[in-house]
């Protein structure tokens, strides 16, 4: 384990990598803990919502699967460039996308927030960086 993680968060980590879910009882032995710690820990990372548990059977025992829950993205984030919607979303005319307007203002949005989150965040790597700013 590594230094500074407690086992709450090591089990979280556990659980999360296991896409398909892992059953409670790997978790403890993997941790060197006994079945009541690690369920306790269970217990803790159920009331804060990061886990689902499902009743399950491993080398004949019952046990719980746990699988981490989902970030849930809304899908229509996507869709959005700051407060403005993409404008083909819904868009009924019959328009050539090079030549829309409202497009390439949503586009210029977007570029902007490219932008923006470039110089907040100078450590990330941007594929072609000089090449977008070039374009701004």
């Amino acid at each position: 384990m590594e230094a500074g993680m407690d086992l709450e968060e090591e089990a979280y980590n556990i659980i999360r990598r296991h896409k398909e879910g892992v059953f409670q009882n790997v978790i403890w032995k993997e941790l060197n803990i006994d079945s009541r710690k690690c369920s306790r820990i269970v217990k803790k990372l159920l009331d804060k919502d990061l886990i689902i548990r499902e009743v399950g059977v491993s080398n004949g025992a019952r046990t719980y699967l746990l699988k981490a829950k989902e970030e849930v993205k809304e899908k229509y984030d996507l869709l959005l460039s700051r407060d403005l919607f993409s404008s083909c979303t819904g868009c009924t005319g019959d328009c050539e996308p090079e030549y829309c307007g409202r497009l390439s203002e949503w586009i210029g949005n977007l570029m902007v927030e490219e932008a923006e989150t470039a110089e907040e965040n100078p450590d990330l790597e941007t594929e072609d960086k000089d090449e977008f700013e070039e374009d701004i």
